[in-house]
């Protein structure tokens, strides 16, 4: 699939799962650990500006990553890297990410709304 423009609904989204995330000073953070998710800001660019998200703890030590507004152009294969105000707590490797924006507005568009396994369809890592 080729996007028709560099900001294509295509190419936009708003969740994604890394592999196990290395944590820099507690593995991993306190309240992540407590609440199961955590406010914080990530980036998977390095010039990027951070994006605020939420964390969810899966069991292997991955993390879903859900952004507060979508995010453009995030790849399998590239680092999502947390942080909390200006510390950098630590990253994962991309594995999955979520439904583009454009698959959920055409679920939206239809007036049933999104079918149960279109939302549960999430991309593998190539």
């Amino acid at each position: 699939f080729k996007a028709p423009s560099t900001d294509h609904p295509a190419l936009y989204r708003d969740l994604l799962r890394t592999n196990r995330v290395h944590w820099i000073a507690e593995e991993p953070p306190a309240e992540l650990v407590r609440d199961k998710m955590m406010e914080c800001h990530f980036r998977f660019r390095h010039q990027m500006a951070l994006v605020p998200c939420v964390l969810t703890l899966n069991q292997d030590g991955s993390v879903w990553v859900t952004l507060v507004k979508p995010a453009r152009a995030i790849t399998p294969g590239q680092f999502a890297v947390f942080y909390k105000g200006d510390e950098c707590l630590g990253s994962g490797k991309i594995l999955r990410i979520g439904p583009s924006v454009y698959t959920m507005q055409q679920g939206k568009n239809r007036e049933e709304g999104p079918k149960k396994e279109e939302v549960d369809k999430i991309e593998p890592a190539t």
